[in-house]
């Protein structure tokens, strides 16, 4: 996330308060003068001194709130007034998409007005890189011991510009024995991205492939993507070029994390589509981030490439952040029975492959 509004920003305050709330612990969020103290509802013990709740726009939406004035602007959070028989158990029903056919009657629920608008959002955010349900408990009671956190330390702490080369080595492997790895790591973040450089580099543009982590599909053979067969295609094509890098990008689940990304599993056999599944659980579509592997190919001293995807959307999001796409080369896949109406809605929404 290359932007002005990292800058003064500290990444370690951000790095802290992701890891308070994935302990289950609270803290505060500044912004002018503007205080919010949050827990998340997915690691809180107790909903003692929660006053609201704090919810993602799209899971407002789910919950019938946008015709409220407070809860209008569809692209802020909202935060809802809780009833008085308020528990952790309904914090987590109200909170969670997957549950909604095991509590269907829920609400009605009261939008509060909202303040602090940049700070609900950084808790959005502090979400996602937290792999937590976009939801919080909002805390009346201040704690002088809690993380303090502000817009600008979630954004500083998401900054590809940290990212530096920490270690390289050679590592054959099946698709070609002349392989280098190369380990990028971020001060803040523990989020290690890895590339393969494969073949004997010249002045020719690479064939580049970007690849999200998919831990089901690359390293458990699930069936209900086409990450696998995606991963060891494109190192064979690109080990039939000249040369070329595969960018391993630890962005799980298109950028929320393996655990939403298996919430967002259950909502698809629920019957939600992939884009609705991400959506209902309070994400975008695809959050993730092609500053990160345009800052690695920038690393690697690579300005042009020619990249390896069937998504337009991957080529202007990399000639976005500066890097030349002099062709686009594509991957064809078969679909299994198990996978192929998930190819088929990414497809339908998009008009490509994603």
């Amino acid at each position: 996330m290359n932007s002005d509004l990292s800058s003064g920003g500290d990444p370690k305050r951000a790095a802290r308060a992701i890891d308070a709330l994935r302990r289950g612990w609270s803290i505060r969020i500044e912004h002018e003068g503007e205080i919010i103290r949050i827990a998340a509802v997915e690691t809180a013990v107790s909903v003692l001194g929660a006053s609201s709740l704090l919810l993602s726009a799209s899971r407002a939406a789910t919950l019938k709130l946008v015709n409220q004035r407070a809860a209008a602007n569809t692209e802020l959070p909202v935060r809802i007034a809780i009833p008085a028989d308020f528990d952790i158990g309904m914090a987590l029903a109200i909170a969670d998409p997957t549950l909604d056919l095991r509590y269907p009657l829920k609400g009605p629920f009261l939008a509060q007005p909202a303040t602090g608008a940049p700070a609900c959002v950084a808790a959005m955010e502090l979400a996602r890189l937290a792999g937590l349900l976009p939801a919080f408990l909002v805390l009346d009671v201040d704690l002088s011991t809690d993380d303090i956190v502000v817009p600008a330390d979630v954004c500083a702490f998401d900054d590809s510009d940290n990212l530096q080369i920490a270690a390289r080595a050679n590592l054959p492997v099946a698709a070609n024995a002349d392989t280098e790895i190369v380990a990028f790591r971020s001060p803040a973040d523990s989020t290690d991205h890895v590339a393969l450089v494969i073949g004997k580099r010249d002045s020719s543009p690479p064939v580049v492939r970007l690849h999200s982590e998919c831990l089901t599909g690359d390293v458990l053979g699930s069936l209900k993507c086409d990450c696998g067969p995606q991963l060891h295609e494109a190192l064979h094509q690109i080990s039939d070029a000249q040369w070329g890098i595969l960018l391993y990008l630890r962005q799980e689940g298109r950028g929320i994390g393996l655990i939403n990304k298996l919430r967002a599993y259950a909502l698809q056999d629920q019957g939600f589509d992939t884009v609705d599944a991400n959506t209902r659980l309070g994400f975008a579509i695809d959050a993730r981030d092609f500053s990160v592997a345009a800052r690695m190919l920038d690393l690697l001293g690579v300005h042009s490439v020619r990249l390896l995807t069937n998504n337009p959307e991957k080529v202007a999001g990399l000639q976005a952040e500066g890097v030349e796409v002099c062709e686009r080369l594509p991957l064809q896949i078969a679909s299994n029975p198990h996978n192929a109406q998930y190819l088929a809605t990414k497809r339908d929404r998009t008009g490509h492959a994603l």
